[in-house]
């Protein structure tokens, strides 16, 4: 028998025990009245009353010390001959082991190394633990075990619950600034039985009650742009969104963005708004504008630079795509710094390519880079291939989505249509013509320009993690296999 299956035992023997003597080892409520981080800085004298998880517990025989771990930190709890009842110190001693959930009362004193802490004079046993915490000198290291067990890793590496505290920071702050500037939240659906608003292969399912085929949104940008048909001039929403896409460090088939649609403003308005934004998000996480992400010191004070695409590709792929008399032509220019141009159709889609593999990761500092060919945006207004947006790119990331929204019901049914075409030709990122949206367009919507930004990467930037695992509290993972 192992170590661990001796420990596991002996805990479900405790349990046994306990039950047989009428207590209950999972008792229902506590009348909490302190936390940890409060009882460290009470005065010494003064009455506490705290619970929290047990992390270390060492009986000495006449004195017994423990470490007491809550939200808010931790505090040292001690068990004293003499001081702590005896019946107490025998309990504890019998029954409580580390990893168990225990509610104590006692006073505030200060140990002869400074220390201050919980003199017990009651305890009960809240939750009785059966597996052992891991090692507390190696903790939990494996990433992969970190990400499957997060209730496990934010108990061993209390520092990762800072990461989620700074995520919130960012989410309060968006809309701090957005409902300042009066825009209206809202909620969307999440089952939509047309998908829409990018290019990107949904997740399907069945609604049974209808009989009926549905998809879980790959953006809520069409529900938005719905209210602003229907008056509504500002809004915004948290949008929960699923591609069933690739995963990496930057991807996860769930992630998080904040959508925004604004009435009779263009993708230039959103360029003057959003840096403000983001500066205002890290001026309220950091209480600076300049950190340091990844080994580089990066600046958000505005104003942003702020460069056309195709200025960008000229200066860091030193392509220049105004030249080029054909498609052909602009691929072997391509080529020749390492694209692979197999399966481009179109110059829209070379350009991009291009941007993504040479351009794109030299971007380190906030810049917004604008006028995007039309394949970037199906969805935006465009002038001769060029479409009305803009991207937010920080640090090589792309960060945020702007544009200038098709309103042109006519221009938009023929832009699907093209969609629906790639469908059938096997492409399963293509978008699907929307009807009801097309009605909408009908009775008119104004002009208008929305954003959509990623929550994860953002977070994963003013909190420096270089995985989107790191800022999800539960990523997606591969189901474990029994021994593996």
């Amino acid at each position: 028998m192992g170590r661990e299956e001796q420990i596991i035992n002996e805990r479900k023997r405790k349990i046994a025990e306990l039950r047989k003597q009428g207590i209950n080892p999972y008792v229902y409520k506590f009348d909490k009245t302190q936390s940890c981080a409060e009882c460290v800085k009470s005065k010494t004298g003064g009455k506490v009353k705290t619970a929290g998880r047990l992390m270390t517990y060492r009986d000495l025989g006449k004195i017994a010390f423990g470490n007491l771990r809550d939200m808010g930190g931790d505090v040292q709890i001690v068990l004293q001959e003499g001081k702590t009842p005896e019946k107490i110190r025998e309990f504890a001693k019998k029954y409580v082991d580390t990893g168990d959930f225990v509610g104590v009362e006692g006073k505030i004193i200060k140990t002869k190394t400074g220390q201050i802490s919980v003199l017990v004079n009651k305890l009960e046993l809240l939750t009785k633990s059966i597996l052992p915490l891991p090692d507390k000198w190696h903790g939990l290291q494996d990433k992969e075990e970190r990400y499957r067990k997060r209730y496990l890793d934010l108990v061993m590496n209390p520092e990762v619950r800072g990461v989620f505290e700074k995520r919130q920071q960012i989410i309060n702050a968006i809309r701090e600034y957005l409902v300042k500037e009066n825009y209206v939240e809202v909620q969307t659906p999440i089952l939509q039985p047309i998908y829409g608003g990018t290019n990107a292969k949904p997740f399907d399912s069945k609604l049974n009650a209808l009989d009926m085929k549905v998809y879980m949104r790959i953006s809520n940008e069409m529900y938005l742009k719905r209210l602003i048909g229907g008056g509504y001039e500002k809004v915004f929403e948290f949008s929960p969104d699923f591609r069933n896409e690739g995963i990496d460090k930057l991807h996860n088939p769930e992630f998080t963005q904040v959508e925004t649609m604004w009435a009779y403003a263009d993708y230039k308005d959103n360029m003057k708004l959003w840096e403000k934004v983001i500066e205002f998000i890290v001026k309220r996480v950091h209480g600076k504008t300049r950190i340091e992400i990844g080994g580089n010191k990066i600046d958000f004070k505005i104003p942003w630079a702020k460069v056309k695409f195709l200025d960008a590709i000229k200066k860091y792929a030193k392509i220049d795509f105004t030249k080029f008399k054909s498609l052909e032509e602009a691929k072997k220019a391509a080529e020749k710094i390492g694209i692979d141009t197999q399966g481009v159709l179109d110059i829209g889609k070379l350009m991009i390519e291009v941007f993504e593999a040479k351009v794109q990761p030299n971007i380190i500092q906030p810049s917004m880079i604008y006028d995007y060919p039309q394949e970037a945006a199906i969805l935006s207004r465009a002038e001769n291939g060029i479409a009305k947006s803009f991207e937010v790119i920080i640090n090589g990331w792309e960060i945020a989505l702007s544009y200038c929204e098709e309103n042109d019901p006519a221009a938009l049914r023929a832009k699907w249509e093209q969609q629906e075409k790639a469908l059938k030709r096997g492409d399963e990122e293509a978008q699907k013509m929307d009807e009801d949206f097309l009605n909408m367009l009908q009775q008119g919507m104004p002009p208008t320009s929305g954003l959509g930004m990623g929550i994860d990467r953002l977070v994963m930037l003013l909190t420096n993690q270089a995985s989107i695992r790191d800022v999800i509290l539960f990523p997606f993972m591969k189901p474990e296999k029994e021994g593996k």
